[in-house]
């Protein structure tokens, strides 16, 4: 088994695409995919250390600054949701995630989403530096899946077109 093999991006818990998040079309709304993976980022967050508890405990947060998803192939009504997520990128003020949703029994992939956060210093609303204790864990995790290799989907734009 090699290195890459050994190593899987943070699984977060199972969803299900829930009655509410259907669209006239009888699919996934597209809103409803920034909601699932907001939740996947809340969890990761929160295996991370910094979740709810780093906000209220320390007045530091981050705070979603860009979203780029794709959306590869529909989820039906009560399907159910398998995701990944894992940082793609940071430095000391940003980081940047990359995260997948798969048809949870079909396994095919249905969207992947790129997010820029930025950190944010509660009371004073505006970017801060990361904690050196913060910015050790979120690098080690980091270094941990980067033998992963670079998301295809990762830095994609939206098609320019020529409106003549």
């Amino acid at each position: 088994m090699t290195a890459a093999e050994s190593v899987s991006p943070f699984r977060p818990p199972p969803q299900t695409v829930e009655d509410q998040w259907l669209d006239f079309n009888g699919h996934m709304n597209m809103a409803f995919y920034n909601v699932a993976f907001d939740r996947n980022l809340d969890a990761f967050f929160r295996h991370l250390g910094i979740g709810e508890g780093y906000g209220e405990a320390r007045r530091l947060s981050f705070f979603t600054a860009e979203v780029h998803v794709v959306y590869k192939r529909e989820l039906p009504p009560r399907a159910p949701i398998a995701s990944t997520i894992r940082l793609a990128g940071l430095d000391a003020k940003r980081i940047v995630m990359f995260g997948e949703l798969h048809h949870g029994s079909e396994g095919y992939l249905s969207a992947t989403s790129e997010q820029l956060l930025l950190h944010v210093h509660l009371d004073e609303r505006r970017v801060v530096p990361i904690p050196d204790d913060v910015f050790a864990t979120l690098k080690a995790e980091y270094e941990r899946t980067a033998v992963l290799g670079r998301p295809d989907a990762l830095g994609r734009s939206v098609m320019r077109l020529d409106p003549g």
